[in-house]
């Protein structure tokens, strides 16, 4: 590469790394770079497809040359190897939970045994009433030793579907019946080691059927005004990861 071609490549790496134009911003035409950097639209082409090639641009044709956002080079800048998996056997196992040892090998290095908890599906419902409050039920849990609100939510019995499991859950639990529900989305709360699928279902409007039949998971049912949620969040008032992932989701998109 020639001390000329060098230099615009150098100036351009420093204009993205200062800020001067951050990610997903349009960098100048090839013409104007080049009038800023003395050099030929040529080397500035040549610069620029460099720039394309390794990721730190993207380009859109009819349009220019924009700055790559820093999650797209972190996925594309370079080629990664999954985890090869040689096998798994069970070390625990009942009707709620199952502990296992998976035969494991990260790419470069040596194989090891690594634990994996493997859990139930479970569905969670965020029922939304015509005045913008949210269905939840406040209640004890005896792992964290801690009272807290919960939205209603369960277990996905087999070969149920996961959005009439979440109806089911929430009448049993509130004593309400949903209008309807929504998937909003779904989530693995520790992927590390816990295997276990989280569904949210997001829903407007439910009616009184009666009282709460789920004797075991009752709680105070309420309706929370959603301009609540951040205080109780502050306070660390509510509790579960589906209830946060819903509620979050509730507040960043709306329902």
């Amino acid at each position: 590469m020639g001390d000329v071609t060098a230099g615009v490549e150098r100036a351009i790496r420093e204009w993205i790394r200062s800020g001067r134009y951050g990610p997903g911003a349009r960098i100048p035409s090839e013409r104007t770079i080049a009038q800023e950097l003395g050099a030929g639209r040529t080397t500035v082409r040549q610069v620029l497809a460099r720039l394309v090639a390794d990721e730190t641009l993207r380009v859109t044709h009819g349009s220019g040359y924009y700055v790559t956002d820093a999650y797209e080079r972190a996925i594309h800048g370079r080629t990664l190897t999954p985890w090869k998996i040689h096998g798994e056997r069970t070390v625990y196992d009942n009707r709620w939970v199952r502990l296992s040892l998976a035969d494991v090998e990260p790419p470069d290095m040596e194989r090891f045994e690594h634990h994996v908890v493997h859990l139930q599906r479970v569905a969670i419902a965020a029922v939304i009433d015509d005045q913008n409050r949210v269905l939840m039920l406040w209640r004890y849990r005896f792992v964290p030793q801690q009272w807290g609100w919960e939205l209603p939510g369960g277990i996905v019995d087999e070969r149920e579907d996961s959005k009439q499991a979440a109806l089911r859950e929430v009448e049993e639990e509130t004593g309400w019946r949903p209008h309807s529900l929504e998937h909003a989305v779904t989530y693995e709360p520790m992927v590390g080691m816990v295997d276990s699928p989280h569904e949210i279902f997001i829903g407007r409007g439910a009616t009184r059927v009666g009282d709460p039949s789920d004797i075991e998971e009752q709680g105070e049912v309420a309706w929370i005004p959603l301009t609540d949620i951040q205080r109780l969040l502050k306070k660390g008032e509510l509790m579960g990861s589906g209830t946060l992932v819903a509620l979050l989701h509730v507040l960043a998109f709306g329902h």
